[in-house]
């Protein structure tokens, strides 16, 4: 029997996972210790044809995507036939439509950075449509108590969202409305698209987790939400199909790779970083640290309904098994960090903790991490990004450490509402994301929640995610109980006594209401969202 590099025999198996993220594509080929035997990676293009446009071109993507899985499968020294399945991952939000005939897209890929429909949200969320469901969902609130409908009446549309982004499309792209009065318009999020190119156009299809951040489904009716898209004008016929989560997709066309790879997974990006993380059970919590940071809490078989603004996500469903998270999120983590390098606080991200850690404190200096507003459980995108308690005394370390306390003190914010709201008991932390390196907000965030939070070895937890559900589809693993045995840790960040929130008469107290003070001062700042 012959023996490929890296120690691969020609019988061995291993599965395939992309990860199609706001800057990159990454590809990593999985063996059955979850270790990675080949990688390859690209950046990902981003265009802004106008002011406020975030786009993508749909082919550079796609040839992206080909070149990174071909690039992976070389670097495992393996043959594409040794693919025992494919799982995708992508960013959230992100859309284009296309001919169904043709396959040629209508638009470049609209991100969800996009601020195209920024009028359009202002317009609707101050409608008399807006304010009269508003008032109808209140009097079936008070009427059966039900929560469900005091967070409908709390809810309002964001740029974020797929919904309004896709009627200023339908509305200001001809070809579109053409194609849908045709019957041949196709939408999708990357995942949907990205498996359309993969089938050669037999398969137009997302699933539950995809689907359920658009803001066109209902996650309590496991279905695309008939109210929204009526209530927007737009055409539910455009809408792909929805799957489970683990599903048999279909199999790449031969002419791509070489070989009929099977598809067994797509997968939303904090959804797989859930999975990667094995939060497989109520209470679970998962917090990403990127260029903003997700928390996720696994809510069990329900979604989860809130009035602070944490949204009810599918984590994923498989076979009769349906998990919700529910998640907060906070846009401006490793972009308030990204930022202080470019103005030269520091030269090398790696030099930040040292930095902080070498003061005893900020000096009183507050920083707001607010380039993109503040969401929940603060909810206003009109709040600005500031430094407060500026002092002569204060230096570039005091600078250095009050952003990265910020980013602790958002999390601790983000965890209160998220305990506060779902009533459910914390079963264990894992943190993931480039931020999470840094072991100064590690530990800081450590003391404020209270609880120990794991480290990975390894961050890319989207990709590890979406490889063991398609892994789990075809029995290359067996079991959850399994993939737990394969997680490694890095390192177990333990609470220090002292240091934590008021529960415990912490040092960060007086810090915390501080902070707190400066980020009310921080809003409303903008005249417009």
């Amino acid at each position: 029997m012959g023996t490929h590099r890296n120690g691969f025999t020609k019988s061995e198996r291993c599965i395939l996972s992309v990860d199609v993220g706001t800057t990159s594509i990454r590809c990593h080929v999985y063996d059955k210790t979850a270790t990675i035997r080949g990688s390859c990676s690209t950046k990902v293009s981003l265009l802004y044809p106008r002011p406020g446009w975030v786009e993508m071109d749909p082919e550079d993507l796609w040839r992206g995507f080909v070149s990174v899985v071909k690039g992976a499968v070389q670097d495992s020294g393996l043959q594409m036939c040794q693919m025992e399945a494919l799982g995708i991952s992508t960013q959230r939000a992100t859309f284009t439509t296309w001919d169904k005939k043709t396959g040629k897209t209508f638009h470049n890929f609209i991100g969800w950075q996009d601020l195209r429909a920024e009028e359009m949200v202002r317009s609707w969320n101050n409608s008399c449509t807006m304010k009269s469901i508003h008032g109808v969902m209140k009097v079936l609130h008070f009427l059966t108590r039900q929560k469900r409908f005091l967070a409908a009446s709390l809810v309002v549309f964001t740029t974020q969202h797929v919904s309004l982004r896709l009627a200023w499309a339908l509305r200001n792209i001809p070809q579109i409305k053409k194609a849908v009065d045709e019957g041949t318009c196709c939408f999708g999020t990357i995942d949907t698209w990205l498996l359309y190119k993969l089938t050669k156009g037999l398969v137009h299809a997302t699933d539950f987790s995809n689907a359920s951040s658009t803001a066109l489904f209902d996650s309590y009716q496991m279905c695309w939400s008939g109210f929204v898209c009526s209530l927007l004008s737009l055409p539910l016929s455009i809408l792909p199909r929805v799957y489970d989560t683990s599903h048999n997709f279909g199999s790449c066309h031969p002419s791509i790779f070489g070989a009929p790879i099977p598809i067994m997974s797509i997968m939303a990006d904090q959804q797989a970083a859930m999975f990667g993380e094995c939060c497989f059970d109520t209470g679970d919590v998962k917090i990403t640290m990127g260029t903003g940071t997700f928390m996720d809490i696994n809510t069990g078989n329900k979604p989860h309904t809130s009035v602070a603004g944490l949204y009810p996500l599918v984590g994923w469903k498989m076979g009769p098994e349906v998990v919700y998270l529910a998640e907060g999120n906070a846009a401006s983590t490793g972009t308030a960090i990204k930022w202080a390098q470019e103005i030269e606080l520091f030269t090398d991200v790696r030099e930040t903790a040292g930095m902080a850690a070498s003061v005893e404190d900020s000096d009183g200096v507050c920083f707001v991490p607010s380039f993109s507003g503040l969401q929940a459980p603060v909810n206003d995108p009109r709040a600005c990004a500031a430094f407060m308690g500026l002092k002569p005394s204060t230096n570039k370390c005091h600078l250095v450490r009050a952003i990265l306390e910020s980013v602790a003190f958002r999390n601790k914010q983000l965890f209160d509402v998220m305990l506060r709201e779902t009533h459910i008991p914390i079963t264990k932390i894992r943190a993931d994301g480039g931020v999470c390196t840094n072991d100064f907000i590690m530990q800081l965030t450590t003391d404020l929640l209270g609880h120990k939070i794991s480290r990975p070895c390894h961050f890319d937890m989207s990709c590890l995610g979406v490889a063991f559900v398609a892994g789990l589809g075809v029995g290359y693993w067996r079991s959850k109980e399994e993939l737990k045995k394969l997680q490694s840790t890095d390192r177990l960040f333990l609470p220090q006594s002292g240091r934590g929130g008021a529960c415990n008469g912490g040092t960060y107290v007086p810090m915390l209401q501080s902070w707190e003070d400066a980020l009310q001062r921080s809003m409303h700042w903008y005249s417009q969202p």
